[in-house]
């Protein structure tokens, strides 16, 4: 049975929670292996929209295991209101939820720091959500971290945070000028969380490979892109963790060898939010209009994303990174009635070509996109459930994009409701 990946394409938001809701109902596992709470995914059921954070979405089915990997940092408080949100709508995630001892909190003076290096950077800011994400992260590189299992030892929990609390207020009080933190405070806070927790804490690296022992589908979802990783994206306008498909051996302790499929996610058009550069961002009236028929806000902080054409020297770029076996391609629908529409197949600086994604940043700032205009469509795409109805136009732009990043499209989105997209290779 396969131990399959799906992994975002581009800068985020591509769909990705509708994909893996699809396909849940065939896995057994689904396991979240980075970020945080910054991310969201979307999910649209019997038009009842659901928006997860930390949790997988394969919660919304009754009978999978849902594991949150060591690569998440957590906070605490932002899982407990997921968890207690699911149930107020009916979904209880008690015996199907679990989260790792080896995965990193994120703690008050995380979200302080991410709040003031922010405003320190001025104008060259990141667009962090300020959640202290990227802090977290830092920590736990530092070794200074504080992990899920210590919520389950209080007097290591205390020192732990007593001792990063000594240089963190010193940092608040003379570098930042801010107020410092206080430990009692905190304390009492982390171990109420704690005590909510703890029935959900486990070695959950145990139970994936465990279900991998005993042939079970399992099902490996990321939060952001491929263009916002730590290592392999438009660095430093990126996240703090790996979204690639290899970050899924590392955030949930699987074995490379036991992953046998990665699907990517590839939105029929590009979007990013927040800073950073973006090559085929569309500046004018039209791509107000995409953001706005698209629903281009971001799910958990409702920033209005950035939106341009499909750029393929990224999605080459990261055909190659994550090793794909397939795509998906999702949001087609919203391209229904556009006349024509735009492929970056290159970019131009300076007079030279790049066929590939440069990794100087300034180069990649200042690049002019070279597309390839292709005719649209009129007809609707929207709910269309096979490709031989899809119209003529719609069907010559899947292929093409087949053509340009040299992988098979597997699934294609034509709606947010879960039963609104065509099939073209069964994933499990």
């Amino acid at each position: 049975m396969p131990s399959m990946v799906v992994v975002g394409l581009q800068w985020g938001d591509e769909g990705k929670g509708k994909i893996v809701d699809y396909l849940s109902e065939k896995a057994d596992v689904v396991a979240r292996y980075q970020g945080g709470h910054n991310a969201g995914h979307t999910v649209v059921i019997n038009n009842e929209k659901f928006v997860l954070h930390l949790i997988p979405s394969g919660i919304l089915y009754k009978d999978k295991l849902c594991l949150i990997g060591n690569g998440v940092v957590v906070d605490p408080a932002a899982l407990i209101e997921e968890i207690n949100g699911l149930r107020d709508r009916g979904i209880e995630a008690g015996k199907n939820l679990f989260l790792s001892k080896n995965a990193h909190l994120i703690m008050p003076y995380h979200i302080v720091i991410d709040k003031e290096n922010e405003r320190l950077r001025g104008s060259k800011s990141i667009g962090t959500t300020g959640r202290g994400i990227g802090p977290a992260y830092c920590d736990k590189i530092g070794r200074g971290g504080i992990r899920v299992a210590d919520l389950l030892q209080p007097a290591v929990f205390k020192e732990k945070l007593n001792a990063n609390l000594v240089h963190m207020n010193f940092m608040f009080e003379n570098f930042y000028k801010t107020s410092p933190l206080n430990a009692d405070s905190i304390f009492k806070e982390y171990m109420e969380h704690a005590e909510k927790l703890s029935p959900y804490i486990a070695d959950t690296d145990i139970l994936v490979n465990d279900m991998i022992s005993k042939q079970k589908n399992i099902l490996c979802e990321g939060a952001q892109g491929t263009l916002l990783d730590i290592d392999h994206g438009t660095y430093p306008y990126v996240t703090s963790s790996n979204p690639i498909a290899g970050g899924a051996c590392t955030g949930l302790g699987i074995g490379p060898t036991k992953i046998s499929k990665v699907l990517g996610v590839v939105k029929a058009y590009t979007t990013r939010v927040g800073s950073g550069p973006f090559p085929t961002e569309i500046k004018d009236s039209l791509g107000e209009t995409i953001r706005e028929k698209g629903g281009e806000y971001g799910a958990t902080t409702g920033r209005p994303r950035r939106c341009g054409w499909l750029d393929m020297v990224i999605l080459r770029h990261s055909a190659r990174i994550n090793g794909l076996t397939g795509i998906a391609i999702t949001k087609l629908d919203i391209l229904d009635g556009m006349k024509s529409l735009k492929i970056c197949t290159s970019y131009r600086h300076n007079g030279k070509i790049y066929t590939e994604f440069p990794k100087e940043m300034n180069v990649f700032d200042e690049c002019e996109p070279v597309y390839e205009e292709v005719s649209g469509w009129n007809a609707s795409t929207l709910g269309t459930t096979e490709f031989k109805k899809l119209p003529r136009a719609a069907k010559a732009y899947v292929r093409e994009i087949e053509k340009l990043m040299g992988v098979k499209a597997q699934i294609i989105s034509t709606g947010q409701r879960r039963d609104e997209l065509i099939l073209l290779k069964n994933q499990f």
